[in-house]
């Protein structure tokens, strides 16, 4: 079955010639000795597919008897460590994790949650849900809604439920519909009906919306981005316009953040190793292009200029380039 975590436009892919058994040996060795040998642990980590990672993963427990994760856990530190455990988790558990890791504690990382939510296909969000359940015994569900309110909470619980249609084939007549309600809705009334927004743009299917979002510019004469952005506000906002910029150009959407996570006086790591990441077998050349396009340098330069070291060294094997 082809996995729903695999594109083909990642910087990684299946490695040729591949052998877990002596790939786990390799690493089981780097790990072992008297001081850590990064060097390969980088090498294997990043020019396998997570897929073969999982095989290897799986050796390394039948050789030694013990976790890879625990182990990179406790020889690493730092980012360096927290790239390469995410590097062998499966990325449905990936995901779970930094859901659960935007949820925890005193305060709420809603632009995580977001990006999470609005980016996942149905397909995605179906075997990440079932991963947070396995791992934390929780609903997905249920930790969204003690942690986030109003609409917001509606909107996302809606794409945590892995609802939207997938179905290529757009329907016009639903499309001019479906602008025409967005429009009563919204630029027509006096206030908003903001379920309408929620139940278009968390269901429809991606090519669906976007003919949905041509019908709207030639009823209201606004882009669909202008007419959230003047009625609606907060997290709300930020999630609909996030999906309406991955409906555009998902590629696009995370250049954008990888952006924000690099440039500034720190450097937001939770954000930038997630996209590296989970992109990284998907559409990270796509995100290349467009970084290079926006920002007039390539992700590679930009990495470069702002992380040093082994941490470094992962990152720019993960993009796997410079533009």
């Amino acid at each position: 079955m082809a996995s729903v975590w695999v594109g083909s436009r990642g910087t990684i892919r299946d490695y040729p010639g591949f052998n877990a058994s002596k790939d786990a040996e390799a690493v089981r060795k780097a790990i072992k000795g008297i001081g850590t040998d990064e060097k390969t642990l980088i090498n294997i980590l990043t020019e396998r597919s997570n897929a073969q990672r999982q095989l290897i993963a799986k050796e390394y427990r039948a050789a030694s008897g013990k976790d890879l994760k625990d182990d990179l856990k406790s020889d690493l530190s730092g980012n360096l460590e927290r790239v390469m455990v995410a590097l062998v988790t499966p990325p449905a558990v990936f995901d779970a994790k930094q859901l659960k890791k935007s949820m925890k504690g005193s305060g709420t990382n809603e632009k995580a949650l977001i990006e999470i939510l609005a980016s996942r296909s149905s397909k995605q969000m179906k075997e990440v849900s079932q991963a947070y359940y396995t791992v934390y015994k929780k609903s997905l569900g249920d930790d969204i809604s003690s942690d986030t309110s109003g609409d917001f909470r509606k909107a996302l619980l809606t794409l945590a439920d892995g609802r939207r249609d997938e179905n290529l084939k757009v329907d016009e007549h639903l499309a001019k519909k479906d602008a025409q309600v967005l429009y009563n809705a919204g630029e027509k009334k006096w206030g908003t009906d903001e379920d309408k927004f929620t139940e278009i743009l968390c269901l429809r299917s991606i090519p669906q919306l976007k003919l949905t979002f041509d019908e709207y510019r030639n009823i209201s004469k606004k882009t669909i981005e202008e007419s959230i952005q003047g009625e609606m506000s907060g997290h709300f906002e930020d999630l609909l316009l996030a999906i309406v910029q991955c409906v555009n150009n998902t590629p696009a959407f995370f250049a954008e953040r990888l952006h924000q996570s690099l440039k500034g006086a720190g450097t937001d790591e939770f954000t930038l190793n997630r996209i590296m990441v989970s992109r990284s077998e998907i559409d990270l050349l796509d995100i290349r292009a467009e970084y290079k396009k926006h920002y007039g340098c390539s992700l590679h330069s930009a990495i470069k200029s702002d992380i040093s070291g082994d941490y470094e060294t992962t990152l720019l094997r993960i993009c796997g380039g410079d533009d």
